[in-house]
């Protein structure tokens, strides 16, 4: 089921919303930024909504803070309805604005238009040339299969579902090889090595998008202009 993060300091507007979609969606509510954030570090969330009204920090912030490691589509809401604020939501990486009080139908049409635009379309995932396909396990670029390991093929699949997340070593490690498996941090630069080689010599710009995170990891960027 569609997972989706409710991120509102107001016990009501997090019980309202509840109401609305879990009939349709498995619903995580969190009225703190930081526990929402520790959520995603820790849990795959299909889509969130977001309030911009917010003690810790406003949703503007908090927008910025999840683009900078996650890809997720974020529909703001709040009862600020000027122009430039919803400009403002949408530049920062929103994909969407709601104002309050908003109707249930137009919600969940929302949800579903933003769903439909960000989701990958059955067990293909395109990318800049790039077709990855999770049933066959292949992947090719304009056309030209890319021969890659098992390991290798779960490794990308993971960095092109999760385009702009910084992953850690160990999170690779429990991701691709699984848990209480005994595997060093060179065995996963290794791979990674491996895996920009085989996406260079295709004539994709591997190094634009598969970037290392000094002292953290890996990430895949989704734009070839993101710095890092």
């Amino acid at each position: 089921m569609t997972t989706i993060l409710l991120i509102d300091d107001e016990p009501r507007m997090l019980d309202l919303l509840s109401l609305y979609l879990e009939p349709r969606f498995h619903c995580i509510s969190m009225s703190s930024i930081q526990d929402a954030l520790a959520y995603l570090e820790e849990q795959h969330v299909d889509l969130i909504l977001l309030d911009i009204m917010m003690p810790e920090m406003d949703g503007w912030q908090v927008c910025q803070e999840i683009r900078k490691y996650w890809n997720v589509p974020i529909i703001m809401l709040t009862a600020k309805g000027e122009q430039t604020d919803i400009v403002k939501g949408l530049n920062l990486g929103a994909d969407d604005y709601m104002l309050k009080p908003f109707d249930e139908e137009e919600l969940l049409a929302r949800i579903h238009a933003v769903l439909r635009r960000t989701k990958p379309i059955g067990n293909e995932i395109i990318f800049e040339g790039l077709r990855l396909n999770k049933e066959s396990f292949e992947l090719h670029f304009q056309q030209e299969e890319i021969a890659l390991t098992p390991k290798e093929f779960s490794m990308i699949a993971l960095f092109l579902e999760y385009q702009n997340k910084v992953f850690s070593r160990e999170h690779l490690i429990n991701s691709v090889w699984g848990f209480n498996v005994s595997i060093e941090d060179r065995t996963i630069d290794s791979h990674v090595r491996n895996l920009r080689e085989k996406l260079r010599k295709s004539g994709f710009p591997a190094d634009h998008y598969l970037q290392t995170v000094w002292g953290i990891g890996y990430k895949w960027h989704k734009s070839i202009d993101a710095d890092g």
